[in-house]
This record gives C-alpha cells, structure tokens and sequence, in this order.
C-alpha cells in the first residue's frame, strides 16, 4: 500500500481531477502482455447516527459528491471557523445543491450526542437537507478521518477541548473516492482563500468534466 496522486492528460478528460489515498496494484495477462492496474480505495462502509437520530450508512448518501469535515461541537477554536467556512462553501455551489452532500462527523462523541448535533446545526442556521451531522464509535471515526479521508484527528491531552483535528474538508466523488484535501483553515485560525478557491474550482471541474453536469 502506498501513497498515490495520480493525474491524467488524456484529452477525454483535460482537467480530470487526482485520485488520492492507498492503491493497490493488479496484474493481468492480456493479449499476452502483463498489464497493471491501479486499485484506489474506496471510503468504507460506515455507520454513524445524524442529528436526528437516523442510522445512515454509505448508500444513505449515494450518488451524491461529498465535501466533508471532521469537528467537534465543544470546540472553542478551529472548529466555528471550519463550520462556517463549510456554510460559505455550501452557498458557493448552491448551484450543485441536489448533488452534494455535506457530512460532519464528531470526532467527540461520548457529547455530540444526535441532539446536541441538532442543537449545533440549529445555532448554525443550517437547514439544508443534505448536510448530516453524524456521531459514532470515536476509534472508528478517528480512524476513518486519518486512514480515508487524509485528515487528522484525534485525543490530544493539550490540546483544547481534548482533541486536535485537521482544518481541511475532503471532496469524494459519487463513486467513494477522495479527490481532494483542502486545508481552508490553518492552524493558526486563519482561512487560506487559496485553498478556498481551489476546493470550489475542483468541485466544478469535478461535475462539468467527469459528469456533464449542468448547474441549475
């Protein structure tokens, strides 16, 4: 398993965006030849509880490109700049509004119970449907931060609240893949328009040159 970004010059696809994370390489014998393929992982199959008590898995959110946070409700730092940031990014692509799913996953669940998740969402003047804040088994969803989304997260005994995270989102495709990791939010609390800008470019670059699509 290695770390791979891997980027194509087709002409099909003149600006089609990278693949990243773990790969695995297959070999095949065709026509004779050996020929490599190049597996990418997929996000896991997970669970978690939303805000409003819902079960929801992967397939609850099929078919949708994903921008993702990693955050906790009791944080007094990084985290109301993350959300905030992430409700700019929301009103940025209203434009791709019936396809993009907003996930915020607790990485505190033991408080970010569903209802204090919807209290969260209520104070942040949230109301769209498909942005789900969900909570779940802490180890899995540290884990599923580091290992498939590329970000960190994690307890941190210095750190405030008790734990330290990363201030990026990640943008995964319809197909469960990680296309991007955006550090919109520096450690130092400070927002990298940079980063900003290229997040809502390769979202639109995203739908325009892999899925046709045509904002409404």
């Amino acid at each position: 398993m290695s770390l791979l970004v891997a980027f194509s010059c087709s002409q099909e696809h003149p600006r089609k965006l990278p693949y990243l994370g773990n790969y695995d390489v297959a070999y095949h014998q065709k026509n004779g030849k050996t020929v490599t393929d190049t597996i990418y992982q997929r996000i896991p199959y997970f669970q978690f509880f939303n805000e409003d008590s819902i079960l929801v898995d992967n397939k609850s959110f099929a078919g949708k490109v994903w921008i993702s946070e990693f955050f906790f409700a009791n944080c007094q730092s990084i985290c109301p700049i993350m959300n905030t940031q992430l409700k700019v990014v929301e009103k940025t692509l209203q434009a791709y509004r019936k396809d993009i799913q907003y996930l915020s996953f607790t990485i505190d669940p033991t408080n970010d119970t569903p209802s204090a998740l919807k209290r969260h969402k209520r104070r942040l003047g949230i109301s769209n449907p498909n942005w789900d804040f969900l909570t779940g088994n802490e180890a899995f969803t540290h884990q599923l931060g580091i290992e498939n989304f590329l970000i960190f997260a994690g307890r941190e005994a210095e750190a405030q609240g008790g734990y330290a995270h990363s201030g990026a989102f990640t943008l995964v495709d319809k197909k469960g893949y990680v296309r991007g990791v955006y550090e919109v939010v520096q450690p130092d609390l400070s927002v990298n328009k940079k980063e900003f800008e290229r997040l809502i470019n390769d979202v639109q670059t995203l739908f325009t040159y892999e899925y046709n699509y045509q904002p409404q």
